[in-house]
């Protein structure tokens, strides 16, 4: 029951890539109180406040209407395929839930082309979670130059635009208005104490005094710099995202770096 796609259209996430819930009926409506819930407007995206009762096909997403549930494809389908055939010149051939909707057969007699013994033979984990960043990255790269219907030069121009940037920006912005905290105790603090070190007292009464350290180091800061001004090079994206990577480099630099200290050599002063 909990596989029928009408049921994963009635709910909001869709199982899209997104963790997938099923939430317990008395938990929705004992454990749950508006006060709980954010003011602002997103926070209340994700919260149990309509109950579905019924699922009415007419009323989920209308991409669960183009599920195709025959139980094999005809050869006329491959066919069409191989001569790169519109997807409306072959609706025809294959049994959707959009043909069936208004009839007894609405919510019966789906079909499909392999069977499983076992559901949980998937995946245990998903793509997302696993690997590096950069390595994800490296991949969603490789497949943008091997399709030819996709722009590459935009795939980067779109990546550091809506991902590295605001990552740079975010972080950034975090370091600035951080807080320290105690490398014993775990103590925080919105300023540094004048003393120096943790000023939290024990229970016994004494003063922890232990030293203190960043919550946000510059090393998260610089995370994506570099490697988004070598794929904004190597794809060759607009001067308009080079200068805001550029702009981003000039503030990180700002911040980090002294002018006033300078590293020497000893050559420097023969």
């Amino acid at each position: 029951g909990y596989a029928h796609p009408f049921f994963h259209a009635a709910k909001r996430r869709n199982c899209d890539g997104d963790e997938d819930c099923v939430m317990l009926l008395l938990d929705g409506l004992i454990n749950f109180s508006r006060s709980f819930l954010p003011e602002k407007r997103g926070g209340l995206m994700d919260a149990p406040l309509v109950l579905t009762t019924r699922i009415d096909p007419n009323e989920i997403d209308k991409e669960a209407h183009n599920l195709d549930i025959s139980s094999n494809y005809p050869l006329e389908f491959y066919e069409s395929a191989l001569k790169h055939a519109h997807p409306k010149e072959v609706e025809s051939m294959i049994d959707t839930i959009a043909k069936r909707i208004g009839t007894a057969e609405q919510y019966e007699g789906f079909k499909f082309t392999h069977s499983t013994t076992n559901i949980s033979q998937g995946p245990t984990q998903s793509a997302y979670k696993t690997g590096s960043m950069i390595k994800k990255m490296n991949g969603q790269l490789d497949l943008a130059v091997r399709i030819r219907a996709v722009d590459e030069r935009d795939v980067v121009t779109k990546l550091i635009g809506t991902h590295f940037l605001p990552d740079l920006i975010g972080n950034l912005r975090t370091f600035s208005s951080q807080q320290v905290r105690c490398t014993k105790c775990n103590a925080k603090y919105r300023r540094i104490p004048l003393a120096g070190v943790c000023t939290k007292k024990k229970s016994n009464g004494t003063i922890c005094g232990n030293n203190l350290t960043l919550t946000v180091h510059e090393g998260s800061v610089k995370k994506y710099l570099e490697i988004s001004k070598k794929i904004s090079i190597e794809y060759d994206v607009s001067n308009y995202t080079k200068q805001r990577l550029e702009l981003m480099e000039n503030s990180i630099q700002s911040l980090f770096n002294n002018d006033k200290v300078k590293k020497c050599k000893l050559s420097d002063f023969m």
